[in-house]
Parts: structure tokens; sequence; C-alpha cells
């Protein structure tokens, strides 16, 4: 059976169980701050959660939030950041169209943070400055793009912009992150209908209406005078939907998210009309980092070439490798720059003592591996990768014996998370295909499309700091609705 059904028009309501101005299906990130921010406009809001309780996928993460352009906790740490500055790195490294969308996420970074503050999300004034995917020590801001890669370093002054919410041991900072919103949520008592799960969308005409839902075995009518807006996260654990979309990371790699996950807020939106973009978009990871000094060594192909700057954020890595001939690639070490990947993601396959040895090894053609070891090492006496322009703080000149962790896809634990999704304007109002905006119906977070197209364009906390900014801005969206 579907998990969404086709919409039911008004006419055919028995009864409407339950009425508010603004009906938001989710409780993670994006639901939550929609909701609040509703509340405090003066907005009647209802909130259906198929759990037992609210944090979806955005619990789960590593509470990761990217913002930039002068935050408080930027400058608490010396990054006195300016929102031309944060433009700049942004409009080079996303290549969205939605260029409205993206102001809007510049424009509103620096007040998104203040909120979650308000909210009591924690976010320590200290900085990590090593490589890290994620950090457990408590360090609020660290690196989590490509701000140090090549061209972006050229275009604007690398800074760090990941805030990450305190988490230590096995408790991630999504979890503290979500445990403080929701006590808001419960503080403040916004009404939550859970262990209900949104089959359908009511219409009335072209306009969303309310929804269908399922709860305990019975269908109840919700109606929302003013709008619905879908924050049901993402379709990662939908297979049918993602072998089509991201068939290798699909076949090889695990998806990230809860059973929810399923895509019912893809569906859903669509079920009206809604269109979907970005739905190759995908954003994998089995970083090679940390430790950091791993990206001292290179990244080769089968034919044993080079094709990504070894210091790219690992999303981009793995969005790179995918391209390659079998979506292979190797990291090659010597005993200088050797160490085990703290995440174990990858095989490590032995050590060698000659490039022929290396590369029979590997199966690549030994001629082109000695010549790309040869190009590197010269660029690297002269402190200069002229080929990929890793930035000069990981570039060194490669000796043997040498070691080799196996990167291809098929062989290695790649973890990954959808990046397409429902078509949204600035407003987060749900899009058809020509662009017309269908009316009564939002939607943000994971089950609509990020300004990222790919994981190459992609940095950590892109996803939960876009579930904050474009939740609220519904919510604005539908109290301005009301005069």
């Amino acid at each position: 059976m579907s998990i969404v059904e086709p919409p039911v028009s008004a006419a055919d309501v028995p009864v409407w169980d339950h009425t508010a101005e603004f009906v938001v299906i989710g409780l993670g990130i994006a639901g939550s701050s929609a909701a609040l921010e509703a509340q405090q406009l003066g907005v009647d809001v209802l909130v259906i959660e198929r759990a037992s309780g609210g944090g979806g996928a955005s619990a789960l993460s590593q509470g990761i939030f990217y913002f930039g352009g002068g935050t408080a906790l930027q400058k608490a740490v010396g990054y006195d950041e300016s929102v031309d500055n944060y433009r700049a790195f942004m409009e080079a490294m996303i290549t969205s169209p939605d260029t409205e969308k993206l102001d809007a996420y510049i424009d509103e970074s620096v007040e998104a943070f203040d909120w979650l503050e308000s909210q009591g999300v924690p976010f320590k004034r200290e900085a990590y400055k090593e490589k890290a995917v994620y950090i457990r020590s408590g360090e609020g801001l660290l690196s989590t793009c490509n701000e140090k890669v090549w061209p972006f370093r050229d275009i604007a002054t690398p800074v760090m912009r990941g805030h990450q919410v305190s988490g230590q041991g096995e408790i991630s900072g999504g979890s503290v992150a979500m445990n403080a919103v929701l006590a808001t949520v419960k503080e403040r008592a916004v009404p939550v209908i859970y262990d209900a799960a949104v089959t359908a969308l009511v219409i009335d005409g072209d306009r969303v209406v309310g929804v269908k839902v399922r709860k305990e075995g019975a269908d109840l009518f919700v109606r929302g005078t003013l709008g619905v807006m879908i924050a049901a996260g993402s379709f990662n654990l939908n297979a049918e939907i993602t072998m089509k979309h991201m068939p290798t990371f699909a076949t090889y790699g695990k998806p990230l998210g809860t059973p929810q996950n399923d895509g019912a807020g893809l569906l859903l939106g669509e079920s009206v009309g809604g269109a979907e973009r970005g739905m190759h978009g995908t954003v994998p990871t089995a970083s090679i980092y940390p430790p950091p000094q791993l990206i001292k060594g290179i990244i080769v192909n089968a034919n044993g070439e080079r094709f990504v700057t070894e210091d790219a954020y690992h999303g981009r890595t793995a969005v790179y490798t995918e391209k390659q001939p079998g979506h292979k690639a190797f990291l090659i070490l010597d005993e200088e720059s050797f160490d085990y990947p703290k995440h174990g993601s990858h095989i490590f396959m032995d050590a060698y003592e000659s490039v022929p040895e290396m590369a029979a090894a590997m199966k690549v053609p030994a001629e082109v591996l000695q010549r790309t070891l040869d190009d590197y090492n010269t660029d690297a006496e002269n402190g200069e990768d002229t080929q990929f322009h890793k930035h000069p703080d990981w570039i060194t000149v490669l000796e043997p014996p040498y070691a080799v962790f196996d990167l291809s896809i098929p062989t290695s634990d790649y973890h990954w998370m959808s990046l397409g999704g429902l078509w949204t304007d600035a407003d987060s109002r749900v899009l058809r295909e020509d662009g017309s905006a269908i009316p009564g119906l939002y939607a943000a977070g994971a089950c609509t499309s990020h300004l990222s197209q790919d994981g190459d364009e992609y940095g950590s906390g892109m996803s939960l700091a876009g579930g904050v900014i474009f939740g609220r801005r519904a919510s604005r969206a539908v109290a301005a609705s009301r005069s």
C-alpha cells in the first residue's frame, strides 16, 4: 500500500476533527522552528508528528548549523566576518538558480543563530582548529565546508562557519539541540498530535486546506485555514526513489535517517502538483580525516591519476570519487603521513616498497602512477600544487615505502543523505513545474530541494540551518497572509 493517498476534496470530508490556522507536518528542526515562530506571531498552529516524540533525523545528526556573516559565536572566537565575505563564498560555491532563497539564507544566518540560542540551544565560545567531520570535545565552531579549498579561498577570506551544538560522548549535538527546542515547544504549550501519519492532503479547488491523518487505526481530518506546511523529512530510506535518482550510493552506501524518512513529505507535495528539484543531489561521506595528516597523501583513480584536491570537504571528495571509472579511488601515503582514518570507513590494503609493486596491487597502470607521483613530488618541492591547488599546509613529498587505503565506493563504508525534494521559493511556498505557487501549501527541511545541488557544494550544517531559516520564513508568510 502506498504511504500517500491521492488528495481528498474538502467536499468529501465528513467532519473536521481539528482546526487550526496553520498545520505543520513533522516536528524535526524545520517543523519545530516553524511552529514556534508561528505561535510567536500569534498564528494558531497545530503540529502532526508520526513518531511518539519530536526530533526526527535532526536529533540523530551531529548538531551542526552552517551560519556566517558575523554571528556572535564567530565574533567571540575572533572571526568578525562581513556579510559580503559570506555572500562571496556562498555564491561561488553554490550553483543553485534560486538566488532569492540563497539571499534569504545568507541574510538571515546571524539572526537565526541568535534565535537558536534564545531557545536554549548551547554553543560553546571556542573554536576547533583541526580538520574534522564533527567533534565531541565541546568546541562550538569548526570548519565544515570548502572554505580553505581553491578557488574559494581566493574569492573569500576563509572563515569557520560550522556552528556545532555541544555534545559529549554518545550524546550528539543534534540530540542536545532538539531537546532544547522541544523543551521550548512544550513550555509554550504548542499543540502536537503524536503517533499520527498524514496520508493525504485535503484540497478545495487548487488550494490545500487540510490533511487526512491516520491515528490508532482511524482516519482524522485536520483543517488548516491559512495553510499546511510539510516538514516530514527526507526520502533517504525510500529504496524506489533513491535507486531511481542516486543508484550508486543507494546500491553501495547506507542512508542516514529514521524510519520516517520514507519520502512521504515529497509524495504529499507531488500529489497536488508540487514539482521536484535536485533529485540526484547526494551528500556522501566516508572521510579520510581525521587525523588531518592523511590529507598530505594523494588520491588517485583506477587510471592512476589524481582527480580531486585532497583537502576538500569530505562530501566533495566522495562525489568526485563516484564519477571515477568503476567508482574507484585510492589514498596513497608514506611513513610520515600514515595513520588510520578515525572513522574506519576504508580498507587498508598494504604497504609497498616500490611504485610498480603498489600499482600491481591497485591494478592501475604503473607508468601513469609513477608519473602522477613524480609530478606531485616536484610540485611539493616547490611548495605549490599546480594541478589541484591543495593548500600549502598539506603539501609534502611522498617517499617509499608507501601505504594505500582503498576509498572505492563499492568496498568502503559510505553513508549518505539526499539533497533533492520539493521545489520551494524563498517564502517556503511549494511550487508547480511552471513556477506558480500552490495556494496554502508550504514546505521546509529535508523534504525540500536544498540550495546545494550536490555534495561537492555542500557544507555540514547547511541542512539544519536551512530548516530553521525556511521553517520560520514559512510561518512569517502565513502570518502575513491574514492581512
